[in-house]
């Protein structure tokens, strides 16, 4: 996967790992009289909180810790690492957690990309289109956001860039007309992909989501099946507002993966593990960078090692 959590040039950050071992766990004291210090447990809890990874995930890593550390598997602070990266690749993987790309058994594929403005949406799609070019896939990039003209310039120049051919409908226009276009452009040519934008709405705009709603509704009309996937685009420095804004997108439309965006911008990663536990959707994507090649296709192992390297 490489550096996710890439170390920062301007102050002493310090990783996740590296304020866990400032806890009163040391090699000879973990356990004590086969239970475990209370006061490193919570400390612990704490910091796991201050990661963005949430209530139920915390408790949950506390608890394997405990257990662990009861039965005497964990004795030392390598140990309480294993426990740590072991708890959150679980967690990762525990229920709808297989991160592999959905591809229509019959061309195109069709991904409709969502979410709301600022969280990298415009960035994504061009790196996977730069991703599925490389790849030798015919791409047509569709500009869904007919509210915004400077989305459609940025992925009108995604599309030159990456050899993508490109739909855009007249400001104003019903995406969903634009999204139609897109399938019958793709029908023409023989494209293997189909990447959908939409407008960056706010999640709170119960307008908005019905637009959203009619898009899937149009989509699935006219070819059955489609889309494929729904992609949920969410920036990770905005922490627990993410699963906030996950929750809603969800609850108008059926998201099959997560893009988590902005990860190298922040020290709480584990809000990462903390939405895909909320809505049971698996992390497809990681984004950590402005080039075309910092798109990251997720791996939970890598991820937890990442996250809490020393």
């Amino acid at each position: 996967m490489g550096r996710l959590f890439r170390r920062p040039t301007d102050g002493p950050r310090r990783t996740l790992w590296q304020r866990i071992k400032e806890l009163a766990l040391t090699d000879v004291t973990v356990a004590v009289r086969g239970g475990v210090d209370e006061g490193s447990l919570e400390k612990l809890e704490e910091l796991l909180l201050e990661a963005d990874f949430g209530v139920a995930t915390t408790s949950r890593l506390v608890a394997g810790v405990e257990h662990e550390a009861r039965d005497g598997v964990v004795r030392t602070r390598d140990e309480l690492l294993g426990a740590l990266r072991s708890g959150v690749e679980a967690a990762l993987r525990t229920g709808d957690g297989d991160p592999t790309l959905k591809v229509s058994a019959r061309p195109p594929t069709v991904i409709l990309v969502i979410g709301v403005n600022g969280a990298g949406k415009t960035t994504f799609i061009g790196k996977l289109s730069a991703r599925m070019r490389r790849e030798g896939r015919r791409v047509l990039i569709a500009a869904g956001d007919t509210f915004r003209a400077g989305a459609v310039d940025q992925l009108r120049v995604w599309a030159e860039r990456t050899g993508a051919q490109f739909i855009a409908g007249a400001t104003g226009r019903d995406p969903a007309a634009v999204a139609v276009d897109a399938l019958e452009a793709a029908a023409a040519s023989g494209v293997d992909v189909v990447l959908i934008d939409t407008a960056g709405r706010l999640h709170t705009s119960g307008a908005l989501m019905e637009e959203l709603k009619k898009v899937v509704r149009v989509i699935s009309k006219r070819y059955p099946g489609a889309p494929h996937e729904i992609l949920l685009v969410l920036d990770a420095t905005i922490g627990q507002n993410a699963i906030a804004q996950g929750q809603t997108f969800a609850a108008a439309v059926p998201v099959t993966g997560l893009v988590v965006t902005k990860v190298d911008g922040t020290a709480k990663g584990g809000v990462v593990v903390a939405v895909h536990a909320a809505l049971n959707v698996p992390v497809k994507f990681i984004g950590m960078g402005e080039t075309a090649d910092d798109l990251v296709p997720f791996d939970a192992a890598e991820f937890a090692r990442e996250l809490l390297e020393t």
